[in-house]
């Protein structure tokens, strides 16, 4: 742990004053939602467990949102919290709240420390349960009179918790493994479907591997963009509701559908019965629960995506996959991924534009909404870690904190937040802690001066009526500048690589940029 991000209070005074003496840089943030969003950043970004902290009542309650969000989408951080003196809780005490209980559904695992002597050992296990097995968010509850009382430290060596046990390097299931490399072997029409298990997992190398040496194409979730290079030619993008239309014909024609550290969630899915109908199926994920939740497959296999990868590459033979290649090539020039110009400014060629600039290195943050889903499907994600978006929950909001802590992470690399007018407002306020700390960001806001998701579906199946969905008018580019960033707007094509480029040269601030887009444009 080397940086956190949260706002002091009375009960958690005890734990800022000594993260004051300590070498762990604490970074103010202005809403505890911010705070618990960038962890969420720092940890995607990192690959480290995120830490975020707020004191009790309100201030814990401000976390939830951030904390459901990280969990929704496997994410390891550690949020601690301060709490009413242990002598009261339960009382109605000024500002306590049941954080544990508040927050238990959306935990992996959450702990109330009432005695000093456990906080060695509690800080040791939360650390542990969120970065081992499928990761996800621990609570640490701290009482005021907790954090004040006196203990002999020892920090354990080892973590040993009863009913918790996940092994180094756990026994692999080979008769499973082979089973499914005897499938690929078979396999005529096989696609690959990567979650972002295969992130958590470092597992990237070795689904390349599989997938090259098979002459397999790759689909992925959303949350695993990255996890194979888009400009591979044997990748299909993104599946799902706002997949490529391509790649979701590919997978109602496949014979066997591997998914890889993927949820099979309903977005990718739609109706489970419908879902790759032709396909024997196969699930390969670290959670046994996940397995046949949603979709049933023939061929379950726990454990590790990496050591389950390393071993199924080791022992597969090759298939002839060559008509199928063909096949899927002709289904990408019949049904192609593009748009139609228009006389405004269009989300979609903004993306490629960044895509452009930055060759896709970039580590790229979104809110929720329609630019979410432009981003998926027109930057070229190549390299693990650099979408940073919400999934699971879809907490609009989510993109511009996220950015903070993902450049906290990655603090060498350029990081962009492609966000909506709409959730680029909902935590807007952080544009000041990124300003304070000179933190050389990026934003573009695509200003449709709607909630456009909302919009186009009001357009869809409610006759066009915008019941609230279109929103106040707000100028971000003085609200950059009020904030001390840099704030630029482009209203027209021409102008859309000039003001990027602006962007990109900045670089002892954050630099906001106002593209000013087509208000009716939809997202497919």
């Amino acid at each position: 742990m080397d940086v956190a991000f949260g706002i002091p209070g009375g009960a958690n005074l005890p734990t800022f004053d000594a993260l004051y003496q300590s070498d762990i840089k604490v970074v103010l943030t202005v809403h505890e939602q911010g705070a618990a969003h960038m962890a969420d950043g720092y940890a995607r970004a990192s690959g480290k467990v995120g830490v975020c902290l707020a004191t009790s009542g309100p201030r814990a309650t401000n976390l939830v949102t951030g904390i459901a969000t990280a969990y929704m989408d496997s994410i390891p951080i550690v949020a601690i919290t301060g709490q009413v003196r242990t002598s009261v809780i339960g009382n109605d005490a000024f500002q306590e709240a049941d954080t544990i209980g508040i927050t238990r559904p959306v935990t992996k695992h959450s702990y109330l420390v009432k005695d000093p002597n456990e906080m060695a050992r509690v800080v040791r296990e939360a650390f542990h349960i969120a970065q081992t097995g499928r990761p996800g968010p621990v609570l640490i509850d701290l009482p005021v009179d907790t954090t004040v009382g006196e203990a002999e430290f020892t920090y354990p060596d080892k973590v040993a918790i009863r009913g918790y046990r996940v092994q180094a390097k756990p026994r692999l299931q080979h008769g499973a493994i082979k089973k499914v490399a005897d499938a690929i072997a078979k396999g005529k029409r096989p696609i690959i479907y990567a979650g972002a298990g295969v992130i958590h997992a470092g597992a990237a190398k070795e689904l390349a591997e599989l997938a090259r040496t098979q002459r397999i194409p790759v689909t992925t979730s959303l949350l695993g963009l990255g996890g194979f290079p888009e400009t591979d030619a044997l990748s299909l993008g993104m599946l799902g509701m706002h997949g490529f239309e391509y790649t979701n014909y590919a997978v109602a024609e496949a014979d066997l559908l591997i998914g890889i550290g993927a949820r099979f969630d309903d977005r990718v899915t739609g109706k489970p019965d419908e879902f790759a109908r032709k396909a024997k199926k196969v699930h390969i994920d670290v959670d046994p629960s996940s397995i046949n939740k949603t979709i049933i497959v023939d061929y379950p296999v726990v454990g590790d995506v990496r050591d389950v990868l390393q071993e199924l590459n080791r022992i597969v033979k090759p298939g002839d996959t060559k008509e199928w290649l063909k096949k899927i090539r002709e289904m990408r020039k019949q049904y192609p991924l593009t748009y139609r110009e228009k006389k405004k400014l269009l989300p979609q060629y903004i993306v490629q534009q960044i895509s452009e600039a930055t060759k896709g290195n970039a580590v790229v943050c979104t809110g929720v909404g329609q630019h979410q889903m432009w981003t998926a499907q027109f930057y070229n994600f190549n390299k693990p870690r650099s979408l940073i978006t919400s999934g699971g929950l879809g907490t609009m909001g989510f993109g511009l904190p996220a950015t903070i802590g993902a450049q906290f992470g990655r603090p060498k690399d350029v990081v962009w937040d492609i966000d909506g007018d709409g959730s680029f407002s909902m935590t807007a306020q952080e544009l000041a802690t990124a300003a304070h700390h000179k933190l050389p960001i990026k934003v573009a806001i695509m200003n449709n001066q709607h909630h456009g998701m909302v919009r186009q579906w009001q357009d869809l199946f409610y006759e066009g009526r915008h019941a609230q969905s279109k929103i106040n008018v707000v100028d971000f580019v003085k609200l950059a500048e009020a904030n001390g960033c840099v704030g630029i707007r482009a209203a027209k094509k021409a102008d859309v690589r000039k003001a990027i480029d602006k962007a990109m040269a900045v670089k002892d601030r954050p630099t906001v940029i106002e593209f000013m887009v087509e208000e009716a444009e939809n997202c497919w």
